[in-house]
């Protein structure tokens, strides 16, 4: 035993220095080792872009309240996709599958699998009932680090696992802990690697805890359930209800399993759900439609010189968690499953919905034309819950991991004009290293054709917009939500450092596991909550069930808030040198922002006086949102009691900091 673990100890050391190597000084993010694809020898605008195809029902009722509910099922599968331009090799992905039609000819697909996965096309005050069906049978494809709070579905004690990694003794990925005892380096037999955990969440969604994808809600294809589950309501099959009540917005629905949402989402279990309201939207038939209005899902991704996707496999510090890594950037960009690709347009406007799916890295978006040499201009018409309070003209915009934006742009009297979406970003955001000209800081491109758009189509201006442009924000201010606050909760994010850079990072100090609030939020009620970030990173923050509204941003002075901050609390079992994580029964003490504020308070900007579900955070600042825990549109009560089931979850939306203990539970109180 003493050789096998001098062994181990030994490349442990060298599974360290490789780690170190690996690093970008100044974002803990793992670059692509050598024997991976050079990103600048793929064929860029080669790809023509998908546009996903959308969902079909296999069945439809009307139940006991006279609601026409339809019927999905979707399948979780392995399978391999051309992701790359050929002849480079195809790729193994996993994804969403079901029956699907053409999104814009409705000729019929029968079943279509692909990632992202097909669209929902959900029609207001129509229900959906949707089976999932967890049929991944093999091992995970990325390294699974069991030594983060995860699904655990075989249950690995926890105390013997830490101990062998504290000493070096685990394997390299591939195989990682797979239940073999690989070079006597798990000699615990552990294996994280099968089976798989999956949960869907509707993101921006308005659902039932029981439906929302909680994340100790997961469930396996041979049966394993988390403890979250609860099999009365979801039988053996999960079948979720989405009872598709709010305004018309663009949501997405993607993987949330507990501790491995960022590998999860990698593998590519993400897709569009479109929501609708034929019946009361005034401002949909002024807007491009059909062919002319595109969802554009932005994710980066590395690969393999096989074609397979390349995903961080050493820790930034092995000795805690062997696989970990606090952010992943991918040196290519996929839109709608397809590196770079190219789409031609016709002259006219066209309606993009974009997504940044990516785990960490932001988008800085503009359209430059490479025969002008100019940006275009382009009007932004809607945030993550619907349409924003008023359009507005824009050259570039910043879009966060989970944050979803919907604009128009007009290709008229461009023909035989090349138009690139670029990304000025820097990685991590706002500070980190500019993106690389050659690379991603290029998105896709846009072939102007001499065709025109649909016969009588005019294209929307903002002079031409109706008033009030959203119903459920009227007023003459933002935040249209009352004054009145019920509850206003101050929340200090925090990176737990060590010796190699973050180990975990904290909403408040505290682990997943601590206790939730016992005071609310209350069912009704309007809380503010007061966002401050001392770390260096923005953090896109995401509320389940809710959509909320941004009131201001204002300067802090982070250093005396950070000490006084951790000299307020009392908590008896915190370490020596009083910082974070507090023991899971402690409530941390709140400090008034007010004596540590810098300059002058910066109200929500144009493009962010909508509704949103994730918000981006900055560093070195105080973010405030008005949340009301109810439906947007102003009615009192949800279809559904929110108050019932394991209760919903805020995290932040850079999936690596997600799984690595920056997210929290709550639970919503009756009145």
């Amino acid at each position: 035993m003493k050789s096998k673990i001098a062994v181990s100890i030994v490349l442990g050391t060298l599974l360290v220095l490789v780690s170190l190597t690996a690093l970008i000084a100044s974002s803990y993010a793992a670059v692509p080792p050598g024997g991976t694809l050079n990103p600048l020898l793929i064929p860029k605008f080669v790809n023509q872009l998908v546009i996903p195809p959308v969902y079909v029902n296999d069945s439809w009722a009307i139940d006991s309240h006279g609601h026409v509910v339809e019927h999905y099922t979707v399948y979780m599968r392995n399978f391999t996709q051309q992701i790359l331009p050929p002849p480079l090799p195809s790729t193994k992905v996993w994804g969403y599958g079901g029956l699907a039609k053409n999104a814009t000819t409705g000729a019929p697909l029968g079943y279509f699998q692909f990632s992202p996965g097909p669209t929902f096309e959900a029609k207001r005050g129509i229900h959906f009932n949707v089976t999932w069906i967890n049929d991944i049978k093999a091992n995970h494809m990325f390294a699974v680090d069991p030594t983060l709070h995860w699904a655990n579905p075989n249950d690995i004690n926890m105390t013997e696992l830490m101990m062998y990694v504290q000493n070096g003794i685990f394997p390299p990925f591939p195989p990682g802990f797979n239940g073999s005892n690989y070079l006597g380096l798990n000699p615990g037999l552990f294996n994280a690697q099968y089976p798989v955990p999956l949960i869907p969440h509707l993101h921006g969604g308005e659902v039932s805890s029981f439906f929302d994808g909680h994340p100790e809600a997961w469930f396996t294809w041979n049966g394993m359930k988390g403890s979250a589950y609860n099999t009365s309501v979801l039988s053996l099959t999960p079948t979720f209800q989405y009872p598709n009540v709010q305004p018309p917005t663009t949501l997405w629905y993607h993987d949330h399993a507990l501790g491995i949402t960022r590998i999860n989402v990698a593998s590519g279990l993400a897709g569009f759900y479109l929501l609708r309201d034929p019946n009361a939207d005034t401002i949909a038939p002024l807007l491009p439609s059909g062919a002319y209005e595109i969802p554009l899902a932005i994710q980066d991704r590395s690969f393999n010189l096989d074609g397979s996707m390349w995903f961080p496999s050493i820790g930034l510090d092995p000795a805690i968690h062997p696989y970990w890594m606090p952010e992943f950037f991918g040196n290519t960009i996929m839109v709608n499953g397809k590196v770079w690709p190219n789409l031609n347009v016709n002259q006219t406007q066209y309606r993009f919905r974009l997504l940044d799916g990516s785990n960490a890295r932001f988008y800085t978006i503009s359209f430059w034309d490479m025969t002008t040499g100019l940006n275009l201009r382009f009007i932004q018409i809607g945030s993550d819950g619907g349409y924003l309070k008023a359009p507005v003209m824009l050259k570039e915009l910043t879009i966060a991991p989970g944050e979803r934006t919907d604009i128009l742009v007009d290709f008229t009297g461009l023909a035989g004009h090349k138009i690139i979406m670029k990304n000025s970003a820097k990685a991590p955001f706002p500070s980190g290293a500019p993106p690389d000209q050659q690379t991603v800081a290029q998105i896709m491109q846009f072939t102007v054709t001499s065709g025109g758009g649909p016969p009588g189509f005019t294209p929307f201006t903002i002079a031409g917009a109706p008033v009030p442009f959203n119903p459920t924000l009227t007023g003459p201010t933002f935040p249209t939500l009352s004054a009145t606050i019920n509850r206003t909760r101050i929340l200090t994010l925090w990176e737990v450092m060590g010796l190699l850079g973050p180990t975990e990072i904290l909403l408040n100090g505290q682990k997943w596991a601590a206790d939730i609030w016992t005071d609310g939020p209350y069912y009704g009620k309007t809380e503010e909550w007061v966002i401050v970030n001392p770390t260096a990173d923005t953090h896109p923050i995401h509320l389940h069930l809710v959509q909320f509204q941004l009131v201001s941003r204002q300067a802090i002075d982070v250093k005396k808030y950070a000490a006084d901050w951790l000299a307020r609390q009392t908590d008896p079992g915190i370490n020596n040198d009083n910082m974070p994580p507090w023991t899971l029964h402690y409530q941390p003490q709140e400090l008034p922002i007010g004596p540590y504020l810098k300059g002058k308070s910066s109200l929500a900007p144009p493009n962010e006086r909508g509704w949103k579900d994730t918000i981006q955070a900055n560093p070195g600042e105080v973010t405030i949102i008005r949340v009301r825990f109810a439906p947007i549109d102003g009615t009192p009560k949800y279809p559904f009691d929110p108050t019932v089931g394991p209760g919903y979850v805020w995290h932040c939306h850079i999936l690596d900091h997600e799984d690595n203990e920056m997210m929290r539970p709550y639970k919503v109180v009756g009145p």
